[in-house]
């Protein structure tokens, strides 16, 4: 444990907070310092939510939780918060709010005891109906705690009849509809699934024989684990005894992953489809210049997403390459802000 809290202090202090766009999510299985391992890989996905971050963890016997409002080291990088955080099993969320109020309670992972035992839950994405299940769920006699879309998702898994636990996740996947990348944490088993269409993002990993599921690589490379693949659209993985286990409950969809994963979102040094997206940011710059005639002196990114991009623009036409912008690192990123009053 004081081994992973130097590390996570030493990242900390170099820690520049200039990437912060959409929700994170982090889970790891049979592990000791499962929390101070799942406090350093959501200290490497920061980028992808600053409102707040919440790690859930399982000792074989209980469930503990802490959530808190900010950023990952500001509330997780103290020994006494994860020796709160007892079990070899966690997971973790950054929160950006697409959905929901700013508010505590919906800060994830949320956790709920079902009649199959309890569960934990992590997403990142949205529920295009969740609405509608939300209403017919309430109108059947379910009590909400919170406003995020993500409760409806365990809402489904408490009221299902099936018997396993893990044929109540797919009971539940099959009613939701949109873009998510789920990360589960249950009684000795973690749990994966990723969207039909692949819409947001979910890798997995290796750490010894402990299996890491996380939204980008860079979460791997910070615990020094091993990038193994993505899981695909609409494939379920369940993690129990070092063993993993692919289940696909979905008919066959074409993959149509985010974009913004592509430009924007994802940290440069994450792995997509085989390529950092650095290199899918240059590429794009390169592309966008043999479909323009362009007549021009210098070649201006727009910091910092926009930067790979105009490199390869700029090396594909010759041209001269400057950073004509600069922007202030030490402010965040007001693009995920919950709104324009700051």
């Amino acid at each position: 444990m004081k081994k992973h809290i130097k590390i996570l202090k030493k990242k900390l202090q170099s820690y520049n907070p200039r990437l912060n766009e959409e929700c994170g999510v982090f889970g790891i299985s049979n592990t000791k310092d499962a929390s101070a391992l799942t406090a350093l890989g959501l200290h490497a996905l920061q980028h992808r939510g600053q409102e707040g971050c919440g790690i859930v963890t399982f000792d074989g016997e209980k469930y503990y939780s802490e959530k808190r409002f900010g950023l990952v080291g500001d509330n997780f990088n103290k020994e006494k918060v994860l020796n709160n955080l007892k079990g070899n099993y966690a997971i973790g969320h950054n929160r950006y709010s697409t959905t929901g109020n700013n508010i505590l309670r919906n800060i994830q992972p949320f956790f709920a005891d079902t009649n199959a035992g309890g569960i934990g839950v992590a997403h990142n994405g949205n529920l295009t109906n969740s609405i509608a299940l939300r209403n017919k769920l309430v109108e059947e006699g379910a009590i909400f705690y919170t406003t995020s879309d993500t409760e409806t998702i365990v809402q489904l898994i408490a009221k299902s009849k099936r018997p396993k636990k893990i044929d109540k996740v797919i009971d539940a996947i099959f009613q939701i509809q949109g873009g998510y990348a789920l990360v589960m944490l249950t009684q000795n088993s973690l749990i994966g699934v990723r969207d039909p269409y692949g819409i947001r993002p979910l890798v997995i990993g290796k750490l010894g024989n402990s299996y890491v599921l996380a939204s980008e690589t860079c979460a791997f490379d910070i615990i020094g684990a091993k990038f193994l693949r993505e899981v695909e659209n609409g494939e379920l993985v369940l993690i129990e005894n070092n063993e993993l286990k692919s289940i696909k409950p979905f008919p066959n969809k074409k993959v149509r992953p985010c974009v913004f994963e592509y430009i924007y979102f994802s940290r440069p040094d994450s792995l997509i489809a085989g390529k950092t997206a650095y290199e899918h940011r240059k590429n794009i710059g390169r592309e966008l210049a043999k479909e323009n005639d362009t007549d021009a002196d210098i070649v201006v990114p727009v910091p910092d997403s926009g930067n790979a991009a105009a490199m390869g623009f700029a090396q594909e036409l010759k041209m001269n390459f400057e950073h004509g912008l600069i922007r202030n690192h030490y402010v965040g990123r007001t693009f995920i802000e919950p709104s324009q009053k700051n």
